[in-house]
């Protein structure tokens, strides 16, 4: 039976999240998404390790479950749901190599709690663990990737949002043009790359290098609310073992879900304090330089697909897995009501779908859309259906700014009769 997993979270001790990343909030927003497996997130820091190791518990299957004691009935009938946990973290690594400093991102599985210990102490010679969730260190990549293989050699190691400008192995501001480059005679060990919000599977198919890797999408997620908004759907047992030989093997993998890559931050070139969105061929006219003010764009992740590919655009690998481009239920329900997707309209709404249909991932994907229009409205209906068709308007994000989704052109909204008009 296929499930989702986001194995890229953080936690309540990470910079800029919500204090509602805690173990029974990510428990009970899993279970609302519709997400079977869920990364700790931030494993790496002292207070957050702590906060695990009270609220979760061993399961049977290399995974952790959360203690019945910190269960609570919260969670729609038509959305409870088994949740476990997965030990991860993400850690950035700045330094110099190649004559360029260098930030790159990684994330980091753990099998068990005495694996993550072994990894925390290497780690914790170099820098301040309890800094930030996400620890900022003073370390080259390869060299954490040598540290995480040495505490076990089921732990996994994967570059995380592979393409985003600053912080990322491929990123256009101080990352490589290969993994190679980066990891050198260790890169055999590089299974997987997360694509990120700002790209895609079929941008990444464009790279002949990247064939042999499994392509992860996770959330991110800062806010309980943001959970699964990219994940991955695996055909295998629910287990450590089996879900990490499903992203080295590709076997029982079966595809991700994603943004619509243009509404990632950093999909085209721009400059934000200028309020200037360029397409990579607008910004190569330009020398990468602002039209305005003459700054450095940064450039996106679209760009620099182009820069390194080797493919044209629309090439699809034998075998290459699925994947759904979805937009979060929060934003779609937002657009029809014409409010805000954190206002309490949109939350009442939201709640009220989840209680009759299921989990958000359901509606989003497999409910039948005469269910959406009787729990929802027409419009809803309407929404959902151009979404799974990719029949969307976006302006694309860039330097910062997330790309921005329309779905209805407002002469739709106001005709009196726009139910016939949509049909």
């Amino acid at each position: 039976m296929p499930f989702i997993a986001d194995l890229h979270i953080h936690s309540k001790y990470s910079r800029a999240t919500s204090r509602d990343m805690t173990p029974e909030g990510l428990w009970t927003w899993a279970q609302l998404k519709g997400v079977s497996v869920i990364g700790t997130g931030d494993f790496t820091h002292p207070g957050w390790l702590a906060e695990l190791g009270e609220k979760l518990e061993p399961a049977d299957n290399g995974l952790l479950s959360l203690r019945k004691g910190f269960r609570h009935n919260d969670v729609p009938a038509s959305c409870r749901a088994d949740v476990c946990f997965l030990l991860s973290a993400e850690i950035s690594c700045i330094y110099r190599k190649n004559n360029r400093t260098r930030k790159v991102h990684c994330l980091v599985f753990a099998p068990d709690l005495e694996a993550v210990k072994r990894i925390n102490a290497a780690l914790g010679k170099i820098g301040n663990l309890a800094a930030d969730g996400r620890p900022i260190l003073g370390l080259d990549a390869k060299d954490l990737l040598r540290m995480v293989l040495d505490a076990s050699p089921d732990a996994m190691l994967v570059p995380a949002h592979a393409w985003t400008p600053h912080f990322s192995v491929f990123g256009a501001a101080s990352g490589f043009d290969s993994l190679e480059e980066c990891f050198g005679d260790l890169t055999p060990h590089i299974h997987a790359i997360e694509t990120g919000l700002s790209s895609d599977p079929p941008m990444n198919w464009r790279l002949s290098s990247l064939d042999r890797l499994t392509l992860i999408s996770n959330s991110d997620a800062h806010s309980p609310a943001k959970i699964g908004r990219e994940a991955n759907i695996l055909d295998a047992p629910i287990s450590y073992d089996a879900m990490m030989n499903a992203i080295r093997t590709r076997q029982g993998f079966s595809g991700t879900i994603e943004f619509f890559p243009e509404e990632g931050k950093y999909h085209f070139d721009g400059h934000r304090g200028c309020g200037v969105r360029l397409s990579p061929e607008e910004s190569e006219r330009t020398n990468d330089a602002c039209p305005l003010c003459g700054a450095r764009v940064t450039v996106g992740v679209m760009h620099r697909v182009g820069k390194l590919a080797d493919r044209e655009e629309g090439f699809r690998p034998a075998g290459a897995a699925t994947f759904h481009a979805l937009i979060p239920l929060q934003e779609l329900i937002a657009e029809t009501l014409q409010v805000g997707p954190a206002s309490k309209k949109v939350t009442g709404t939201y709640r009220a779908l989840l209680e009759q249909l299921g989990s958000e991932f359901r509606i989003l994907v497999d409910a039948p859309l005469r269910d959406i229009e009787s729990a929802g409205s027409p419009l809803l209906r309407e929404a959902v259906a151009r979404m799974r068709a990719g029949r969307v308007r976006i302006a694309p994000g860039y330097d910062g700014e997330f790309g921005t989704v329309r779905i209805f052109e407002e002469a739709e909204r106001t005709a009196r009769k726009w139910q016939m008009q949509l049909l």
